[in-house]
């Protein structure tokens, strides 16, 4: 018999029956008030919107999209479509109409679960099943599932949407087997246990929030906070203080506007051991700043949507400033030669990072992309394009992409994308995208245009003009003008240059 696992049953049932009036997941507000799920309440929550799910008809694997607010529901919403046997696919509600849209096509998304006040595409919805608030309220009230779908670890359960290097977002297809993989980081990063109180200041449409912030604390029986107030860095260390959290997760960018505007002597952060930071690399200087200011470690780890989080400083790796850290215990991590047969490189010598086909929190595939799955295979190995090095003590050291993939705020953006959206504007004539640093920490998403002739397009009309197409992080922070654009012998826009200013 296959080996059969669900991914919500495991952090929810167990709970739910050794601890059902512990809390769960605590949504705080910037006033003090806090709404509280215990694990009693989120199993039979989670299994009662997974019933109503399964009530409109829908078969195993039916594509859940999940676009509400960050709000207990779409916690609830997103693990009972694992509950059910259903896949669900985490969207944010910032996404335009028309980018939506893609997403529930590419998807073939059966549901579209959207805020209130979330506008849809009515193209877009055609032939789907829309659940507004007020139609979870009503599952939450219905019975529950008697228990958790029997999936096989195997079966897909999660459909996350990430950039490629082409100009429409690719879905990265997870298995239940996803969650269980993600155990070597609760003790070699986040140094969880059921004890602790998991503070996390993302929001829910990101995998690292659902992840971290919800799964990782739930599996491991902890309690896990989200704050849905206003964002104002200076409230961190109030929240810290206020809810007792263990461990603070956030962005290394939101550690430094934190360390600018709060006061972090008024506070008291004893409770909290130490931070963790993903998404962005951690400059050494804001690392030693956080120390400084609060005798409180702060752990880096490196992943991505297809992984997450595989390599990590943490309380059994200790850190070495500039470096993401080790791969974790039990990782098949190893660095490839960009060209040739995939043979593992010795310390020392830089290549594609790469990840071994075995590891379990490794994607099943992409969705309906087999050019792509091509693309990140290298015999048993999977590369996602990062160039580095691992030293003598096994630390790794980043060296660039080996694409063309920006950074933005943690979010993985294609140029290709943004460069579609500005090419479409009727003063463009070229455009090219890349990252530019403004800071020796900070890097932006910047647009390189070649206004038509007799044109003079303003860096804020264009800029407006892409945030009526694009999510916000997506959109260009800089815009500059140029003559024409570098390009190779071939014709391709050289991004790389661009980025250089």
């Amino acid at each position: 018999m296959s080996d059969r696992f669900n991914a919500a049953a495991h952090c929810l049932s167990e709970n739910a029956r050794l601890r059902p009036d512990k809390a769960a997941l605590v949504m705080a507000g910037a006033d003090g008030a806090a709404t509280i799920l215990t694990f009693a309440e989120a199993d039979r929550a989670v299994r009662a919107i997974a019933a109503g799910l399964l009530a409109l008809g829908l078969e195993p694997g039916a594509r859940v999209m999940v676009r509400l607010g960050h709000e207990a529901d779409y916690v609830l919403t997103y693990f009972a479509a694992l509950a059910a046997g259903l896949v669900a696919l985490p969207a944010s509600p910032q996404l335009t109409p028309a980018e939506a849209a893609f997403l529930a096509a590419d998807s073939g998304a059966a549901v579209i679960v959207a805020g209130a006040d979330v506008v849809l595409d009515p193209e877009g919805v055609a032939g789907r099943i829309v659940l507004r608030p007020a139609d979870i309220a009503a599952l939450k009230a219905g019975p529950p599932l008697t228990a958790y779908a029997d999936t096989a670890a195997e079966d897909p359960a999660i459909l996350v949407y990430t950039s490629g290097t082409t100009s429409r977002p690719k879905g990265v297809r997870h298995a239940h087997r996803s969650v269980r993989g993600r155990a070597p980081m609760h003790a070699h990063w986040l140094g969880l246990t059921e004890t602790d109180v998991m503070l996390h200041a993302g929001t829910l449409n990101w995998t690292y929030t659902l992840g971290v912030g919800v799964t990782d604390p739930w599996a491991c029986g902890a309690t896990a906070v989200l704050y849905d107030g206003p964002r104002d860095p200076a409230l961190w260390p109030a929240l810290i203080a206020r809810h007792g959290a263990t461990i603070f997760a956030a962005v290394p960018s939101l550690y430094r506007q934190i360390l600018k505007y709060a006061d972090m002597a008024a506070h008291d952060l004893s409770r909290l051991r130490h931070g963790v930071t993903a998404g962005e690399a951690l400059p050494a200087e804001l690392l030693a700043a956080w120390e400084s200011a609060t005798g409180k470690p702060l752990y880096e780890a490196l992943g991505m949507s297809e992984i997450s989080t595989y390599v990590s400083s943490g309380p059994t790796i200790p850190v070495r400033p500039g470096s993401p850290g080790r791969p974790q215990p039990g990782r098949r991590v190893a660095i490839l030669p960009t060209e040739g047969p995939p043979e593992p490189l010795p310390s020392g010598e830089v290549g594609l990072l790469a990840v071994h086909r075995s590891e379990p929190g490794l994607m099943l595939d992409y969705w309906n992309r087999p050019d792509e799955d091509a693309a990140v295979t290298r015999g048993a190995w999977f590369t996602g394009g990062d160039l580095a090095r691992f030293d003598a003590d096994g630390y790794l050291w980043f060296h660039g992409r080996n694409d063309d993939l920006m950074n933005a705020l943690g979010y993985r953006v294609s140029p290709s994308e943004v460069e579609a959206v500005l090419a479409r504007h009727p003063d463009v004539a070229e455009v090219g995208v890349a990252e530019l640093a403004v800071r020796a920490d900070l890097n932006v998403i910047a647009a390189f245009v070649v206004a038509k002739p007799g044109t003079a397009p303003e860096p804020a009309s264009l800029m407006a003009f892409c945030g009526q197409h694009l999510a916000a992080y997506k959109c260009p922070r800089e815009i500059r003008f140029l003559d024409a654009l570098p390009r190779t012998p071939n014709g391709k826009v050289q991004r790389r240059r661009l980025g250089q200013g």
